[in-house]
């Protein structure tokens, strides 16, 4: 019998991010428009962080059979992860207002005792601006570290940095 370990460490389901099907969440045939999210993680000295498990989970569109609307990686040898998934719509957010499209992410590492989550927001949506959470980030370059940026047709990239300058925005949960 296994047991769920404590909310520091990924515990006994470390195994899970070597099948890099999991990083594939249109792996069941889900219809949308594709997507790919990919970046490099950085530790606070500029190092590449290399082993690194990252998950992702999105509430545009919503689960189903086709679209877990979740999936998990590791960074690879270059500290860089990748991500096929559905770009997210819009969401609701709190009475009237909407969430910009995002994806959240939580990043489990070395030297963390609790993982450390953040949102993936797209560069040029009009819903950035009044997006509930994003705007609760005041200084615009801390907020710029969680805008993914268009580097192609279909892929999105965001370097992500855990500590130092340029660090990325974390969220208390």
């Amino acid at each position: 019998m296994l047991v769920a370990t404590a909310n520091q460490t990924i515990g006994p389901f470390w195994h899970l991010i070597e099948d890099p099907t999991w990083a594939d969440l249109t792996r069941f045939g889900a219809d949308g428009e594709k997507i790919v999210l990919t970046g490099t993680m950085f530790d606070g000295a500029g190092a590449t962080v290399v082993d690194a498990a990252i998950e992702i989970w999105q509430t545009s569109p919503e689960a189903s059979d086709r679209f877990p609307g979740f999936g998990r990686c590791r960074t690879d040898g270059s500290g860089s992860f990748r991500f096929t998934t559905l770009k997210p719509g819009p969401v609701a957010g709190l009475g009237n207002a909407q969430q910009a499209p995002h994806v959240a992410m939580s990043i489990f590492a070395r030297g963390l005792l609790k993982a450390l989550t953040t949102r993936l927001y797209f560069q040029d949506e009009r819903l950035n601006e009044t997006d509930p959470v994003l705007s609760l980030i005041e200084n615009e370059a801390r907020r710029r570290t969680l805008i993914v940026r268009k580097v192609s047709a279909d892929t999105w990239r965001l370097d992500i940095r855990l500590q130092g300058d340029g660090e990325t925005v974390f969220m208390e949960i």
